[in-house]
């Protein structure tokens, strides 16, 4: 397995993995979680993008952006055949390495409150929880931010 950044040329592959990674939860929620529809092009073109291949295959992505005092996690997603195989944690860990090269702190993320899954894997990954607020873009969900130290040595 390697991790790569994403280039033009992969903005299909990152839309055709996100869109299955994320639909448990389109079907808990009655709609897409943000990622599924994010447009990912810019982020390409600012270099947030990381894809985790196995071979010729796209097994997962970190969208990981970079912020004067700590970077932050927008999505991490796993296809469906790759699930299962701790490839969430190798993408994590990669956020963490990132972090590190950057000179940051800390790593953020935010999550919706019903994916109570994801925020316990990420409280057991050492992740704590620093707040709830409303989703400023989807009325009646509720965001959990989330933040974890990176220590300095790798």
């Amino acid at each position: 397995m390697k991790i790569r950044q994403a280039l033009a040329g992969d903005l299909q592959a990152v839309v055709a993995l996100t869109t299955p990674a994320y639909a448990p939860y389109t079907a808990l929620f009655g709609a897409p979680p943000i990622p599924v529809t994010e447009d990912y092009a810019p982020r390409i073109e600012r270099g947030e993008i990381w894809l985790l291949e196995e071979g010729s295959e796209l097994a997962g992505l970190i969208v990981l952006e970079w912020h004067p005092d700590h970077s932050m996690i927008f999505s991490v997603a796993v296809a469906p055949a790759f699930q299962g195989k701790k490839l969430g944690i190798k993408l994590l860990n990669f956020a963490d390495e990132q972090a590190r090269s950057w000179g940051l702190p800390e790593v953020r993320l935010y999550t919706n409150s019903r994916m109570e899954r994801n925020i316990a894997l990420y409280s057991a990954y050492g992740y704590r929880e620093t707040g709830r607020r409303p989703n400023p873009y989807r009325p009646g969900w509720t965001v959990v931010d989330m933040s974890k130290p990176v220590d300095k040595a790798a």
